[in-house]
């Protein structure tokens, strides 16, 4: 019997996090997906903080209509133009465990545009 779909993705997620770290000149962008909704945070893993998140219920993005995927877009978007504000411009990315399609590969493209290194 081979594993089941969430325990496939733990042992992902414990992958990438043992080789990706945040620092307080490159914090990591982790990203974190449920059916309905999208987070994103970028985190200081060495001081164990959160510098900046965003989320598809934040006010202003639940406003916008429009597909999982467009909204991801616009989360990223928002979480570059916060982490830009905050003085933050390289990250490492953290998929999460999640392939890095769809709605990952959106809210990725979506904080490239605005200006998000990584």
């Amino acid at each position: 019997m081979g594993l089941s779909k969430t325990q496939r993705k733990l042992r992902i997620r414990r992958r990438i996090r043992k080789v990706s770290s945040g620092t307080a000149v490159k914090p990591r962008l982790s990203v974190f997906r449920s059916n309905s909704e999208i987070y994103a945070q970028v985190i200081d893993d060495v001081n164990g903080v959160t510098l900046v998140s965003a989320s598809s219920r934040d006010k202003d993005i639940a406003k916008v209509k429009g597909n999982k995927t467009e909204i991801a877009a616009l989360v990223g978007k928002t979480i570059a133009e916060k982490s830009v504000k905050a003085g933050l411009e390289k990250v490492a990315f953290d998929r999460g465990g999640n392939l890095y399609h769809g709605r990952v590969k959106s809210l990725a493209d979506g904080a490239r545009e605005a200006g998000l290194k990584f």
